[in-house]
C-alpha cells in the first residue's frame, strides 16, 4: 500500500528522477492525472487540502509503493524535493470558489508563488493548470491564446478569473527572471467521472438533476454556448505539453472546439437518462460568458492533439458514474498520520 504521510514529517534527500508533486491531486483533475503519472511508473506526491479534492478519488492509488498524499493548503509554504510540479490546486466551479473568494485568490496566487519558489530552488520543471476563464466574457469567438480577454475584475468571478491571471503572469515572471521550466494550459469545460456530485456546473448539475428527477435549471434563456471536453482528452493533453520536445513556454489552449448551446446540453442529457425531468429557467448569474470555444490550432500543431470523444460518448461514461454514486455511499478513506 502506498504510505500517507503529513507534510509536517516528510523528510527525504531528493530521489531519482521522477518524483512528481500534484498539487490538487485528490481532485477531479489531479486524480485523473495522478493515475496516468503512475502507471508511467513515475512516483507522485499527492498534495490537496481537501476542500473540494475527495479522499475517494485516490483511494484506489494506495496500492502503488510509489504514491502518497499530503494534507496540506499550498497557500503555507511547502519544502519536498520534486523533479516536477503540477498545479491544479484551486476550485474550479463557482460555487466552491466564491464559497471563500479570499482564499481563491490567495490559492490562485500565493499558492503558485510558493509552487515556483520550490520549482526554482529544485530546478523542477512546474505545470500549470489555468483556464479559459481567463478570456472573461469574450469579444473574440473562438477564443485564441493571443486574445487578452473580457474581465471584470470588481464582481463576483472575479477572484478565479483575476485570480488565474495573475498566476500565468507570475509563472512568466520566474520563467524570466529565474529560467524556471515553465507549462501553461488554459483549461475549457471539462466532465467526466469524479466530478463532484455538488460540483455546481453544468454537466454535473444537469446528469444530477436528471438521475433524481428533478427540475433541470437552466440559467438564462439556455442560448449561451460551452464547449465540452472529456476529462481523458483533457489529461492526454496535459501530457503532451508537459513532455513535449519543443519547449512551449507561453499558455496554450485545451479543450474541445465542439461548441453546444446550454439548452441542447440539458436536451441531450435529458434523453440519455430517460428522465421525466422538465427544463426550467432562471436568471443568468453576474458576468456569466456568453460564448466559449476554444481555438486548438497551437496545440494541433505543437502538439499533434486535438480531441477524440464524442460529447454523447463522454455523456454516457459520465452519467454510468453518477449513477453508480446514487446506489451506493461514497465511503471515505481514513487518513493515516
Amino acid at each position: 500500500m502506498g504510505i500517507v504521510f503529513n507534510s509536517s514529517n516528510f523528510h527525504s534527500d531528493r530521489a531519482s528522477k521522477g518524483r512528481v508533486l500534484v498539487a490538487g491531486g485528490a481532485g477531479f483533475l489531479g486524480s485523473h492525472l495522478c493515475d496516468i503519472l503512475l502507471r508511467e511508473g513515475r512516483t507522485v506526491i499527492c498534495v490537496d487540502n481537501f476542500f473540494t479534492g475527495r479522499l475517494e478519488n485516490i483511494r484506489h492509488l494506495l496500492r502503488y509503493e510509489t504514491f502518497s498524499y499530503v494534507r496540506h493548503d499550498i497557500i503555507e509554504s511547502i519544502d519536498l524535493p520534486v523533479d516536477e510540479i503540477y498545479n491544479l490546486a484551486c476550485p474550479a466551479s463557482p460555487p466552491h470558489y466564491q464559497a471563500n473568494p479570499i482564499h481563491t485568490m490567495k490559492t490562485n496566487v500565493i499558492g503558485s508563488l510558493n509552487l515556483l519558489q520550490l520549482a526554482a530552488h529544485y530546478q523542477a520543471r512546474i505545470f500549470q493548470a489555468s483556464t479559459s476563464e481567463v478570456y472573461g466574457d469574450p469579444n473574440v469567438h473562438p477564443q485564441p491564446e493571443g486574445y487578452w480577454g473580457n474581465v471584470n475584475s470588481f464582481g463576483p468571478r472575479s477572484c478565479y478569473d483575476e485570480g488565474k491571471r495573475c498566476a500565468e503572469t507570475l509563472f512568466y515572471d520566474f520563467h524570466k527572471q529565474h529560467g524556471v521550466d515553465i507549462r501553461i494550459v488554459r483549461i475549457f469545460n471539462t466532465y467526466g467521472p469524479r466530478m463532484r456530485p455538488d460540483d455546481g456546473r453544468v454537466v454535473s448539475n444537469f446528469i444530477m438533476q436528471a438521475l433524481q428527477g428533478k427540475d433541470i435549471t437552466v440559467y438564462g434563456d439556455g442560448s449561451q454556448t460551452r464547449s465540452f471536453c472529456y476529462v481523458d482528452d483533457l489529461i492526454e493533453g496535459f501530457h503532451r505539453l508537459m513532455y513535449s520536445p519543443r519547449a512551449i513556454h507561453t499558455p496554450v489552449n485545451i479543450g474541445n472546439p465542439g461548441e453546444f448551446t446550454v439548452r441542447e446540453l440539458a436536451e441531450q442529457i435529458v434523453a440519455m437518462t430517460g428522465s421525466s425531468s422538465k427544463i426550467v429557467y432562471h436568471p443568468l448569474p453576474v458576468d456569466d460568458p456568453r460564448q466559449r470555444r476554444p481555438d486548438i490550432s497551437l496545440a494541433e500543431r505543437e502538439l499533434g492533439w486535438k480531441p477524440t470523444i464524442a460529447l454523447k460518448e463522454g455523456l454516457q461514461a459520465t452519467i454510468a458514474y453518477f449513477e453508480r454514486q446514487l446506489v451506493r455511499p461514497s465511503g471515505e478513506l481514513a487518513e493515516v498520520a
